[in-house]
């Protein structure tokens, strides 16, 4: 029998090279652009059908209503209900999804394999002929009007609307998914069918089905489903590029406060706009982000929770889209610990790109936190298909997941240095606090940001 010395750890092998699978094309002569990877792991097929645009392509009188509409595709077709359209989901063991980002719109559903040309009917059915009834328009719609009411209660999200509102003006990026209420009240059913018949057309979008069969069956599938969708004709113009144009230099304000009278903690969002998605920078600019405040371990977590007390958690993130995206501060501290916490949270961006640049010991950190865990995101259908539309969303080669961490493991300190000082800018970056103004008010003037703006954001 072998002996096991239990008094130290064993020590680590190293990682396994990852494989993603192979990606097959084909396109569709309307346009649609199809992709399929065969996994074989479970007999499960997962359908993505992307259209581009999301919520920058609102009409600028209309923000929110991408959202509207694209809530309204499983609300029934052709003539079925709602609860019709459910009912089908469940037959085939199915889970559909139906997401809105700032950049796009995804139709996903996941359903076992044997129901696989039932799923991509369904899919592409509820997409390309809703209902768009106007019940289903005034009920929807006044259920968004009541969450909107809500979002007024919360901190975090009139937080979220300010931010986006400081940093990009009116830039397609300046408003959320859901709108205003003023929007969606002036909002018309008719408006949701010129909407979805000149954003839903094939041409521009892309589906992916990744499943348990060989890929170019998979097109096949696909191809019978998807070749009759035709684009309708609509006198609405969206520019699905908007997103592209650049945003404002400079923030609305540096320092801008949102009046909450009588809260206990303060809603905080440091930032600035930053870059988009395609940045050759971008592996970089994780690192970066890992070390600072993107992990439980990072130097501003670390700061604000361990060291100081004043927040149970701190996190940063680069919100990389297809246009120049926000790097983002957000945390939640006690109304008599506002001001400290901003201080710190500004020192701790200003040191990382100037006097305490990241160690060796922190790279390693931050590469084993990102790469030791990276294979997980792709164990599923759904991960694999939702990764295959990142790709396609942002214009990234077939490799770009197999060669991300050979590239992430190149990243080195002078890289983190020369990110961090260039995309790191304090004088362009805005402070927003969402809190109580009567008790913080008469010591925002230490921050030495300038006067602050009370701000009302748009709901």
């Amino acid at each position: 029998m072998s002996r096991v010395d239990r008094s130290r750890l064993p020590e680590p092998g190293p990682d396994r090279p990852f494989r993603f699978p192979r990606i097959a094309r084909r396109t569709l002569a309307n346009g649609l652009q199809l992709r399929a990877v065969t996994h074989s792991a479970v007999p499960m097929i997962s359908i993505v059908l992307l259209v581009p645009g999301g919520s920058s392509a609102d009409p600028a009188d209309r923000p929110g209503l991408v959202s509207m509409t694209a809530g309204l595709l499983d609300e029934g077709s052709r003539g079925q209900s709602a609860l019709d359209i459910a009912d089908r989901v469940a037959r085939i063991g199915g889970d559909l999804d139906l997401e809105q980002s700032a950049d796009a719109v995804v139709v996903a559903l996941t359903t076992l394999d044997r129901h696989v040309e039932p799923g991509l009917a369904l899919v592409h059915e509820i997409v390309s002929s809703p209902n768009l009834a106007v019940d289903d328009f005034n009920r929807v719609r006044n259920l968004r009007l009541e969450r909107l009411r809500q979002m007024k209660d919360h901190a975090s999200a009139m937080a979220e609307r300010a931010f986006a509102q400081v940093l990009y003006g009116r830039h397609p990026y300046g408003h959320l998914g859901y709108g205003t209420m003023a929007s969606l009240t002036a909002a018309t059913v008719e408006d949701t069918r010129l909407l979805h018949a000149a954003m839903f057309a094939p041409e521009g979008s892309t589906l992916i089905v990744v499943g348990d069969r060989p890929d170019e069956e998979l097109l096949d599938l696909a191809s019978a489903a998807f070749s009759g969708w035709r684009a309708l004709g609509s006198t609405m113009r969206l520019d699905r590029e908007a997103a592209l144009a650049p945003p404002p230099a400079r923030p609305l304000t540096r320092l801008g406060v949102v009046s909450r009278p009588g809260a206990a903690q303060s809603e905080l969002r440091i930032g600035h706009v930053c870059a988009p998605r395609a940045t050759p920078d971008y592996h970089a600019l994780l690192m970066l982000n890992t070390i600072l405040g993107g992990q439980f371990v990072s130097r501003i977590n670390l700061n604000l929770r361990e060291a100081k007390g004043y927040t149970y958690g701190v996190r940063t993130g680069f919100d990389l889209r297809r246009g120049i995206g926000p790097f983002v501060l957000q945390t939640s501290v006690g109304t008599e610990v506002t001001v400290p916490a901003v201080r710190e949270a500004l020192n701790e961006i200003r040191e990382i790109a100037t006097t305490r640049p990241a160690t060796g010991d922190e790279l390693s950190l931050g590469f084993a936190t990102i790469s030791k865990g990276y294979p997980r995101g792709f164990e599923t259908a759904t991960q694999v298909a939702r990764s295959v539309a990142q790709l396609a969303l942002h214009g990234l080669p077939d490799s770009y997941f197999e060669d991300f961490i050979p590239r992430f493991a190149q990243v080195t300190q002078d890289d983190v240095s020369r990110v961090a000082a260039r995309y790191l800018d304090l004088d362009k970056m805005t402070t927003l606090i969402v809190g109580d103004l009567d008790k913080i008010a008469v010591s925002l003037p230490d921050l030495g940001l300038g006067e602050y703006q009370v701000l009302t954001p748009e709901i």
